[in-house]
This record gives C-alpha cells, structure tokens and sequence, in this order.
C-alpha cells in the first residue's frame, strides 16, 4: 500500500485500517512521494495507493483506479492554512484580515469551478479533466477552527504518536489559533 509517509493519506490509510478492524501489520506499507508512487501504482508494484488529489483524480481517469474508500468515508477530512505562532502573535489583525479574504474567495470558488479548474491547471499542468474531478469534489470553505476540527485533528495526531512520527503527543487544542470572522 503506497502513501505519503506524515501525510493526510498516511492518516487516511491508517484510519481506514482502524475502522475495518486490520493492524498497521496488516498490510505491506510503502511509503512513497507521489511521483514515486503514481509509477510504482501504475507498473503494478503496489496493489494500492493512498492519495490526494489531482494525483487521485488522476489515477481514476488514465489508470481506472477503482475507490476503495473515500476520505470522506473514513474521516472527515480538514485542509488548513498555517502560520509560524509568533507571526500570528505579532500581527492577529493581518492574519485575521487574511483569513477573511481566504474565506470570500472561498466563497468564489465554490461558486466558480470551471474557472479555478482552468487556473489551477494552467498552473500545475495538470491534466485539466482531472482538476475538474479535483475541484468539482472540492469545497472551499474557510471556517473558524471549531471543537469538531479539533477533535478530528486530535485523533491524527493521537494516530501519528502511536505510529511514532511524532516524538510525543500533543494537545492540538493548545495550538489553535482562534479566529472570529469580522474580527
């Protein structure tokens, strides 16, 4: 099974391992950069893969990757923006400010899909079938960081601890910034 060893896919597969009763022992992992892996899944070196999108989508389409889970399936999935905690010490207002302009251009990508598929594909270079696979099972809203998102995000770093790719556990609520929009 290929994944991105510390990545949201390591979680997914160890979470997808937890919620079908198999051990981490249970399976052959291969701990690949996405490239790697694409060709490894693609040669049949791996019998799985983990992974995010576009290289998801991607797989789907040249591949006919069959899903055995979704993200969404086995957790719910969070993407974040982060700042070192001292530049958010000094200038909350300016990352505040910066919050709300993610949020309303949130607001515009999730009303505008074909645009940000055309963007980021011109971008990446990226196939763009597969960044409208990408984006069209995408949600852009940024939100305030709430006790469900702590929660989730608890249980990977409590995973990620068992697994020893963090030096110790840690309290993801100690390290939330807490942001109020307008504020």
């Amino acid at each position: 099974m290929a994944f991105g060893k510390g990545s949201s896919a390591h979680n997914l597969l160890v979470a997808a391992l937890e919620k079908a009763g198999l051990a981490w022992t249970d399976i052959t992992p291969a701990p690949l950069a996405p490239a790697d892996a694409t060709a490894a899944f693609v040669k049949g070196s791996v019998d799985a893969w983990s992974i995010w999108d576009p290289y998801f989508a991607s797989a789907e389409l040249k591949e006919h990757a069959r899903v055995i889970a979704l993200d969404k399936d086995v957790h719910k999935p969070n993407s974040f923006y982060i700042a070192g905690a001292d530049f958010v010490d000094k200038y909350p207002a300016l990352v505040a400010r910066l919050n709300a302009v993610f949020a309303s251009e949130g607001v515009w990508a999730d009303k505008h899909h074909e645009d940000v598929a055309k963007a980021q594909a011109e971008a990446t270079g990226v196939d763009i079938e597969a960044i409208r696979r990408f984006v069209d099972r995408s949600t852009y809203r940024v939100v305030p960081v709430d006790s469900e998102v702590i929660q989730s995000q608890q249980a990977v770093a409590d995973r990620f601890a068992r697994l020893g790719l963090i030096p110790k556990p840690i309290n993801v609520s100690d390290i939330v910034w807490k942001w109020s929009p307008g504020s």
